[in-house]
């Protein structure tokens, strides 16, 4: 999948102000699924992966030249959603088919971003004909925290080369604890003191999804950045994280990759809208990938790196949306401001 990033710098001096649009290069990182994060980091769990399809017989070892292909037939157990209790255990199935020419042999299923919740890094999957099904699961354990939760695999060959499934490279699991308010498709909201936001969210039948991690994991890999560079680390602003996070649902939901809005708003609009009235206004945006893919490709082009190293901002807020039909999959925005 390529990528794409633009940058806008709006500084707000009188009636002045001053937009600044670079296109990259095409890369050639592999594409999000859903929500999701950066590699795991976190000591793998020991419970193990157990399949519940009945291995075949007797495969064929894959020929040369064979093809991988997968598609995810159904989740066997845990729709996505399901309100799981805090703290418990539970076994998430998913039945794929193997429409490729490879036989499965070797492959495994591997944790790849998002909430891990005790998932292995990697487990080894049943062996599987092409053709044939199987069924894949794994042992979790919910969160104790209430929220939202998902997390992200991949299938790999032997070689460790994901599979492509469908038009995706991933597949999750998606679970709430607890209570929790039900995301939607429209505004994010008027916050305290503000107006209605003007920015659209995408049309009503737009099913996008969010991610519980990602915004952390973009906030931890800049302020980590700003102290290595000796700069105050920016604190998280409610008003420029919804701004952000309406322009990262307009995006995916529209397939778009603008730092203008589907309904013509700019980001100066879009942070006023949501009631932030900072004098410094900043926005970056990037389209797939996962979050270190974003953060490394900012800090790879100078103007880029130089609003995340802006010793200006004081604050930041950040988005994130996936629409698995969009042209690229997952959509980021950060908004820098100060007041």
């Amino acid at each position: 999948m390529q990528k794409f990033l633009l940058t806008i710098s709006i500084m707000t001096l009188g009636l002045t102000s001053c937009i600044t649009i670079s296109t990259p290069a095409p890369a050639n990182s592999t594409p999000l699924f859903v929500t999701a994060t950066l590699p795991p980091t976190k000591t793998p769990a020991t419970t193990p992966i157990t399949p519940s399809a009945t291995i075949v017989p007797t495969i064929s070892t894959s020929s040369a030249g064979c093809k991988d292909k997968a598609i995810l037939v159904q989740d066997v157990t845990i729709a996505d959603g399901t309100n799981i209790a805090r703290g418990a255990k539970f076994t998430k199935t998913w039945q794929f088919q193997n429409t490729g020419t490879c036989s499965w042999i070797g492959y495994t299923i591997a944790f790849v971003s998002g909430d891990q919740m005790g998932a292995p890094d990697s487990s080894p999957i049943p062996q599987t004909a092409p053709k044939s099904t199987v069924d894949v699961s794994v042992d979790l354990v919910a969160p104790t925290a209430d929220g939202t939760y998902t997390g992200f695999f991949e299938l790999r060959n032997a070689s460790g080369k994901p599979l492509n499934i469908g038009i995706e490279k991933t597949f999750w699991v998606k679970i709430t604890v607890g209570v929790v308010s039900t995301p939607t498709t429209g505004p994010v909201g008027t916050p305290s003191g503000g107006t209605p936001a003007t920015q659209p969210k995408g049309p009503a039948s737009c099913k996008y999804l969010g991610s519980s991690s990602y915004p952390g994991e973009i906030a931890n890999l800049i302020n980590q950045a700003r102290k290595q560079a000796g700069l105050a680390a920016l604190t998280i602003n409610t008003q420029l994280s919804a701004s952000a996070q309406g322009h990262s649902i307009d995006m995916a939901c529209f397939s778009l990759l603008s730092h203008t809005g589907s309904n013509g708003s700019t980001p100066y609009q879009r942070v006023i809208a949501a009631g932030y009235d900072g004098t410094y206004r900043q926005e970056i945006i990037y389209a797939g990938g996962y979050p270190q893919d974003a953060f490394n490709w900012w800090m790879n082009d100078q103007i880029h790196k130089n609003a995340i190293l802006d010793p200006n901002a004081t604050e930041m807020g950040i988005g994130y949306a996936y629409v698995s039909d969009s042209a690229y999959g997952g959509y980021f925005t950060v908004d820098f401001g100060s007041r």
